[in-house]
């Protein structure tokens, strides 16, 4: 069968960009900004973003240019055995895990869009009637259920078409949709009263509110920003050319992503500030602080159908890009066409995902280890299985295939820049070998509560 490749390489970067900038960005950032001394955060997260973000990108895109293959097959051609294919299938086993958690928020957005559109969120007159609405509606199964399916059947039609029909093309409308409307929010949130304080929170650090937790969630964000560990990256490497500059085409990636981060928390933080809320609002920041905020401030109703248009464009970029890595292995290993690959890997995500769409309502007292189904999916993915998948990653790129080949292929398309710029690849190759392995074993091990336990 042979493989489809990207038209383009701004194909490849809206794809890559559009993986990188979902929910993690705009939904997760601006709450873990909020919780963690906002611009001490940031600052921490921008430095780990290039101490290991950049690196492991260029280790995982390497791995899928060089096989042409998806993550199972690509990890076992470079490993040279059994055991590193069982690991390349765990990272897309991750992805397609993410996929199915992912969509029962996805679908919230989406929900959440259309009552924007019917004037349902922006009447709130207190924040017990947000939180109020957002119960009812989080914990009703019909809700729930109904737009988890409508968001997963949203995404299986942009897959269902291809690479570059799909995917790509999608991308290409989406993500400067997305922009466009961000950049939207951002300036009605600087034109609001209080918005110099919004934008102190974020750029102004506060070196006393810097704690051993802000700055190992700082490496976990600058991780999960790039949608590493999941074969997500591996995958879309497979889909490009050998010949193209991979430094010149990842750079815009990594930047996008800290763009797109942080015109996320200036719109969300100004609207915050502006109506004297507190930005410590945690996960409850964009159901339920955010409608209330639209419900008193002028033209609320307007900016809540372009916020919920935000986070859902989000969504589904990501989302495809959760879902392609198991697709692409069905069209690998399995010789399957790519409609029965999506269609199947749809069906199989959302089925998951019913679990967890029912874990805030009828399923709620039912828990496994102490945590609902839908908080034990998201711990297992985001805590042990993507950092592992990553860990694998630089392992398999700086240890196994070796460094040296690994540059040298990095070498097609680049030309002689590793050569004309040795501190890029001096960077490269340190960041790939030893600095990222040991932050993601630290990552690890905090999210096992192992410095808690040091530190109290």
């Amino acid at each position: 069968m042979k493989r489809e490749h990207w038209k383009s390489r701004f194909g490849f970067i809206w794809a890559a960009v559009g993986s990188a900038i979902g929910l993690g960005s705009i939904w997760r950032f601006p709450y873990v900004v909020g919780e963690n001394g906002g611009a001490t955060f940031v600052l921490l997260y921008l430095i780990c973003l290039v101490a290991i973000g950049f690196p492991v990108l260029i280790a995982e895109i390497l791995i899928g240019r060089k096989t042409q293959l998806s993550p199972g097959g690509a990890f076992k051609l470079l490993g040279r055995n059994n055991a590193w294919g069982k690991l390349g299938k765990l990272t897309m086993t991750t992805g397609f895990l993410v996929s199915s958690f992912y969509a029962v928020i996805a679908g919230w957005t989406m929900g959440y869009l259309i009552e924007a559109l019917f004037g349902k969120i922006t009447h709130f007159e207190t924040i017990k009637q947000a939180f109020g609405h957002f119960s009812d509606v989080s914990t009703s199964a019909i809700w729930s259920l109904g737009y988890l399916l409508a968001f997963m059947i949203a995404s299986g039609l942009v897959l269902y078409t291809g690479v570059r029909k799909g995917i790509e093309k999608g991308n290409k409308v989406m993500m400067p949709l997305l922009l466009i409307v961000l950049i939207g929010l951002v300036i009605k949130g600087l034109t609001m009263d209080g918005a110099s304080r919004g934008i102190q929170f974020i750029f102004q650090p506060d070196w006393s509110l810097l704690t051993p937790t802000a700055i190992l969630m700082a490496l976990g964000q600058a991780f999960f920003s790039l949608s590493l560990g999941q074969g997500t990256m591996v995958t879309y490497g497979s889909y490009i050319k050998k010949d193209e500059n991979l430094p010149f085409t990842c750079f815009p990636i990594v930047l996008f992503g800290i763009c797109i981060s942080l015109l996320a928390g200036i719109a969300i933080f100004t609207f915050v500030f502006s109506v004297g809320m507190a930005p410590t609002e945690g996960e409850s920041l964009m159901f339920q602080t955010l409608p209330l905020i639209f419900s008193k401030i002028s033209g609320g109703y307007f900016l809540s159908l372009l916020f919920f248009l935000l986070l859902f464009l989000a969504a589904v970029t990501s989302q495809i890009s959760a879902l392609e890595p198991m697709i692409s292995y069905l069209q690998d290993a399995k010789k399957w066409k790519r409609h029965r690959a999506v269609t199947i890997t749809c069906l199989c995500s959302f089925l998951l995902g019913i679990p967890s769409a029912l874990s805030f309502g009828l399923l709620k007292n039912f828990t496994l280890f102490g945590m609902t189904f839908f908080n034990l999916i998201l711990f297992l993915s985001l805590n042990i299985l993507i950092p592992l998948g990553g860990l694998a990653a630089v392992i398999l790129v700086g240890w196994r295939w070796g460094l040296k080949k690994a540059m040298d292929h990095l070498r097609e398309g680049s030309g002689d820049l590793l050569d004309r710029q040795p501190m890029i690849r001096h960077y490269l190759c340190f960041g790939i070998k030893y600095l990222a392995p040991l932050i993601i074993l630290f990552v690890m091990l905090d999210a096992l509560g192992i410095f808690r336990k040091i530190y109290g």
